[in-house]
């Protein structure tokens, strides 16, 4: 069980969150805490870095779809890039590829 890290950075675009190790149920309360902290303005896009994830559970997959919905809610957006294969399989399956935008890796999701 690798615990869940998540570094912060600023993109012209809007933050970036790079997320590594697992997000499951036991840590999912962190990245949710760190997404309170956001502020988001109009326009914005948060972009999820998801490269360095092991991981990622029902729970994960829930506090995506929170962020989607606070982010909306002011007219900002949420972007998911680098999803490692088996995330981004369970994402296709599901259908949340059809509401997220997903890049291939962070370099096209969020410009410096």
């Amino acid at each position: 069980m690798s615990p869940l890290k998540i570094t912060t950075r600023d993109a012209a675009t809007g933050p970036v969150l790079k997320l590594f190790g697992e997000l499951d149920y036991a840590n999912v309360a962190e990245l949710r805490a760190v997404l309170d902290e956001l502020s988001l303005q109009p326009g914005q896009c948060l972009v999820l870095d998801m490269s360095g994830l092991e991981f990622c559970d029902s729970s994960g997959i829930t506090a995506l779809i929170a962020a989607r919905s606070s982010a909306q809610a002011v007219q900002a957006d949420v972007a998911l890039a680098a999803v490692p294969p088996h995330t981004l399989r369970v994402l296709r399956i599901v259908g949340l590829d059809q509401i997220f935008t997903i890049h291939p890796d962070d370099a096209s999701g969020a410009r410096t």
